[in-house]
């Protein structure tokens, strides 16, 4: 890419997720999801006067199938309204990853149409087992239509810092920095030196993240197969998703809010990520981007439920 025309640093994935829906949304448009999705795209549409369309991922399960998209379904949402399609690979929270079939599907879904693509993909260099990402950047096909949204904060591990950036066309781009500009205007330079510098004196960072996850997931996944968790596969990302049917029946808020409060381990529901959440899903996501003592520590307790 072209850094001045088509590659803006912005104040976290998060600030480039809303300026790039409302660079392109606009009242009355229609912008479709694959649910579970990540908790900040459905507030940006709304506040760009749009209105989010929820298509559902698989369910979840214990194979590799797990929170895939059905191609089916996403076109049959399309009408003449759809402005924007989300996406999101490697997934928040599932930690799914999208196949080189899934980009042949997405490309033939949006030939021909208006539809802009958002591709969220800021894990994009925590992926394991020898997988590909596959970036939307890969295809020009689609790069053309695309804003593509990564994250400094997830590949350098600070997240706190929350600097983030787009890479779009540069017709998209000029869109974008429209919003960017009277949003943030700018993003803290004393981060972004940092950043350019670690750049520089280790090109090779990026390269490494899914060696450096891969030990703490098969060890964290190991653990919790001594506890009546049931752990579903984590292709990519650092969230482990548990199916928690055999502990209670709670709903997964509830069944968290009881594991923080009365077990010292906090964990996140998905139903927040659903328009509708699946009837009697069982599921809960931890986070192993911990230290060893931690997780070890989290362990011990999830051993007692």
């Amino acid at each position: 890419p072209d850094a001045d025309a088509e590659i803006t640093v912005t104040s976290g994935a998060s600030e480039a997720i809303f300026d790039a829906v409302h660079a392109v949304v606009h009242a009355g448009d229609e912008v479709i999801v694959l649910d579970p999705c990540y908790d900040c795209y459905v507030p940006a549409i709304e506040l760009a006067g749009g209105r989010a369309v929820h298509v559902p991922l698989g369910l979840a399960g214990d194979d590799s199938q797990s929170f895939a998209p059905d191609w089916a379904l996403v076109r049959a949402a399309i009408t003449p309204r759809t402005r924007m399609l989300m996406v999101n690979t490697p997934h928040n929270p599932s930690g799914a990853m999208f196949t080189a079939d899934d980009i042949a599907e997405l490309t033939a879904l949006l030939r021909g149409t208006d539809i802009v693509l958002l591709s969220d993909e800021v894990y994009e260099h925590i992926v394991f087992d020898g997988a590909r990402h596959e970036s939307v950047l890969r295809h020009p096909e689609l790069r053309e239509r695309a804003f593509v949204i990564s994250s400094f904060g997830k590949t350098y591990h600070c997240t706190g810092w929350k600097v983030g950036y787009c890479v779009a066309p540069p017709a998209l781009s000029a869109e974008f920095r429209k919003v960017h500009q009277y949003n943030t205007f700018c993003t803290f330079t004393p981060a972004q030196s940092a950043f350019a510098e670690m750049i520089q004196a280790e090109p090779e960072h990026y390269e490494q993240l899914g060696a450096f996850y891969q030990p703490r997931r098969d060890r964290f996944r190991e653990q919790l197969l001594g506890t009546r968790l049931q752990p579903l596969p984590v292709p990519g990302g650092y969230f482990q998703l548990v199916d928690y049917s055999a502990v209670s029946d709670l709903d997964d808020a509830a069944f968290c809010r009881w594991l923080t409060v009365e077990h010292g381990v906090v964990a996140i529901p998905l139903s927040p990520f659903y328009g509708a959440p699946p009837p009697g899903q069982r599921l809960a996501r931890l986070c192993f981007a911990k230290n060893e003592a931690t997780l070890d520590a989290a362990i011990e307790r999830l051993e007692k439920l």
